[in-house]
């Protein structure tokens, strides 16, 4: 059996950042550190961080008075960060710098008055916080049946703005949508999508043409690794997404001969090799890799955690 490793796979630029602030601020402050939502969405990830004394919370209230809070690589609304000030938080945030760029899209959009559509998946933190950069004049949509029944004010003054870890085969399909109905919608100078998104979801396209089963390893909670399982299954490739080895069903190696394994944008690498040790105590295995050029983003970390 071959196993086929995607190239790239696992953390991004934007990832990487979120878990060194909160690491960093440990080192610096001590523990406890309170993380306003999962950092990311990895469930090995934030037990390792809670080990480490991290407090993950829903809620700024869940925090005493002067505590020192994270916000996760989500994003959040204006909202939480006026709450913040207002009970005299320290804050890092930890928004990843392409969510970052939708809001201040959103901004500059709502500054225009121009009403603003959002592609996402209704509950999603980054969505809520995308959402929560206006107080009012925005919608949500996310299937091509919600554009067609979507009503807005002002249809000749409409921009949109995605979610930055969709997919971007479904992505595009109801940005056509939408600019079929709204003709004269306006979309952000670059696509939302970001790099990390798009280069996995490449990378599991290419996957699919020579693999008949594909493992993505990420939390179910990950939107971007959800996508990745999607993205197997629209190519009629049997796809399942896992935690880690320990999901892993025999019964799905059984008859396959290349087996195409990549990991979410919030999964780490310890995990990936856990699941090829876990297969290799199964069958025996040849490892291929996937050539692709390396991605070369970093994303710096804030002033008073840098040093």
């Amino acid at each position: 059996m071959q196993v086929i490793l995607a190239n790239p796979r696992g953390f991004c630029a934007g990832v990487e950042r979120a878990i060194a602030i909160v690491e960093r601020a440990l080192e610096k402050f001590g523990a406890p550190i309170y993380v306003r939502h999962e950092v990311v969405h990895n469930k090995f990830v934030c037990d390792d961080l809670r080990a480490k004394g991290a407090v993950f919370i829903e809620e700024l209230h869940e925090a005493p008075a002067g505590s020192t809070v994270i916000f996760s690589a989500h994003g959040v609304s204006k909202a939480v960060r006026h709450e913040a000030e207002q009970r005299g938080l320290k804050v890092f945030d930890a928004t990843c710098p392409l969510v970052t760029k939708v809001h201040v899209e959103v901004g500059k959009m709502r500054n225009q008055e121009r009403e603003v559509v959002m592609i996402g998946h209704k509950g999603h933190p980054e969505v809520e916080g995308t959402m929560g950069q206006s107080a009012g004049g925005m919608y949500l949509v996310e299937t091509v049946e919600d554009v067609e029944s979507l009503r807005v004010k002002s249809p000749d003054y409409l921009s949109y703005v995605t979610q930055t870890t969709l997919s971007v085969d479904d992505a595009s399909v109801v940005i056509a949508a939408l600019k079929l109905r709204f003709p004269l919608i306006q979309g952000p100078k670059k696509d939302d999508i970001c790099y990390a998104t798009q280069n996995r979801q490449d990378a599991v396209k290419a996957l699919a043409e020579q693999c008949d089963l594909v493992i993505v390893v990420g939390s179910p909670n990950s939107s971007n690794s959800r996508r990745l399982k999607e993205v197997a299954v629209a190519r009629g490739i049997e796809a399942h997404l896992v935690n880690g080895p320990e999901e892993i069903e025999l019964s799905w190696l059984k008859g396959k001969r290349k087996i195409g394994v990549t990991a979410g944008a919030s999964a780490p690498e310890v995990l990936v090799a856990g699941l090829i040790a876990y297969i290799k105590q199964q069958v025996d295995v040849q490892i291929e890799h996937l050539d692709s050029p390396p991605e070369g983003v970093s994303f710096p970390l804030p002033k008073e955690l840098a040093s």
